[in-house]
């Protein structure tokens, strides 16, 4: 353990340099550059809370804030891992170059998305304030629905990449995946009415939305679904180490298929 911890303090300097990297690149050209990661996440909210909250006649003016959490924890899951799945191919070049440590790239691909979504959550705080939902002491729920995002992203982002070096139509199929891990997330729904339903597993058992729940849970003041959050930190620890473990044992392989 000793070993890997001294390997990764001694390319601390260049997961920072990527993680700065690919802010850099994803808001290249953009003339507002960093203020989409505000603006993006505000304007999908006001076309959300369009469409499903005035045009189905949702009268609860907290719905906006119901829209934003689980859109802004979705968002950060989908990037992450769609920029995990392409970071070892992208990294070609410098792979066959020099050595460096693999596992950096899909690390500092999920890292930047996350501080681009740490950045993002400015705007969830001020609609919050402005539509009356105020912090309690169930806040502290939160960061731990931060902390699991991170490491279910980076678990399953690990998972991807390895597989999509062999099988390069992963990244079409990830796509399509996430289409229906987003419909199964409650993003814009209530789920209250489908958890009544037969199909009431589909949201039981997507680690997604546990974690968003109990995101939610912290921010209107709610405690938590304790079996939600045994679930997401056994998903978290178990991605993980399948992710770890697969990488390892296929990373010196890469160099023949990027």
């Amino acid at each position: 353990m000793k070993k890997y911890v001294d390997n990764f303090m001694q390319y601390q300097f260049l997961l920072s340099e990527l993680v700065k990297k690919g802010i850099k690149l994803k808001y290249r050209r953009s003339y507002l550059g960093m203020i989409w990661s505000l603006l993006e996440p505000l304007l999908t909210m006001i076309v959300l809370t369009i469409v499903f909250g005035t045009l189905y006649g949702n009268t609860d003016k907290t719905f906006p804030v119901y829209i934003l959490t689980g859109r802004l924890l979705y968002s950060f899951f989908s990037q992450a891992t769609k920029a995990a799945l392409k970071s070892i191919r992208q990294n070609s070049a410098m792979i066959k170059k020099v050595y460096v440590p693999k596992y950096l790239y899909p690390l500092s691909s999920v890292l930047f998305n996350y501080v681009i979504f740490l950045i993002s959550l400015i705007v969830l705080a001020v609609v919050s304030v402005v539509l009356g939902v105020k912090p309690t002491t169930h806040l502290w729920q939160s960061l731990v629905a931060l902390v699991l995002i991170l490491f279910i992203s980076y678990g399953c982002g690990m998972i991807l990449a390895t597989i999509g070096v062999f099988f390069r139509d992963m990244e079409y199929l990830w796509s399509v995946a996430l289409m229906l891990v987003m419909y199964t997330c409650a993003i814009f729904y209530y789920p209250s009415k489908l958890l009544k339903s037969g199909w009431a597993w589909i949201l039981k058992y997507n680690p997604l939305y546990c974690v968003i729940d109990i995101f939610r849970s912290g921010v209107f003041g709610e405690p938590m679904n304790i079996d939600y959050l045994i679930y997401t930190v056994a998903f978290a620890v178990l991605s993980m180490l399948i992710g770890l473990i697969c990488f390892k044992k296929k990373q010196d392989d890469f160099i023949l298929y990027i």
